[in-house]
């Protein structure tokens, strides 16, 4: 497994951009308003570089990642960050997204755990 993490908070508008199929993962957010979007998760480590392939597991949906941002690594590393586009695209729309091919945007909940392997 090359990260695995578990939801600690969810931000109030956070809803609303998965609604529009993107989820904003965080370890730890100081700034309030990015807080409000966030899926905050304890910190973890990512072993290995994401990559296309992988499987993304979230509570209980799984994912195949179609692209990986060329920032993506670094935040998700560093910061414990990345924004998830569920989406088949095979390119990213901003360098720190992760795109997920898979059935529809998850219902994420407090306790849920996120895996990438």
């Amino acid at each position: 497994m090359k990260y695995s993490v578990e939801i600690t908070s969810i931000g109030p508008l956070a809803g609303d951009l998965l609604e529009a199929g993107d989820m904003v993962i965080f370890e730890q957010c100081e700034m309030e308003a990015l807080a409000e979007v966030c899926f905050m998760h304890t910190k973890g480590e990512l072993s290995e570089p994401v990559a296309v392939g992988d499987k993304f597991v979230i509570g209980e949906k799984t994912y195949t990642v179609t692209a990986v941002g060329e920032e993506a690594q670094h935040t998700l590393k560093t910061l414990g960050h990345c924004t998830l586009k569920f989406t088949d695209k095979a390119e990213v729309e901003l360098p720190g997204q992760i795109n997920l091919s898979g059935d529809g945007a998850p219902v994420p909940k407090i306790g849920d755990i996120i895996t990438i392997g």
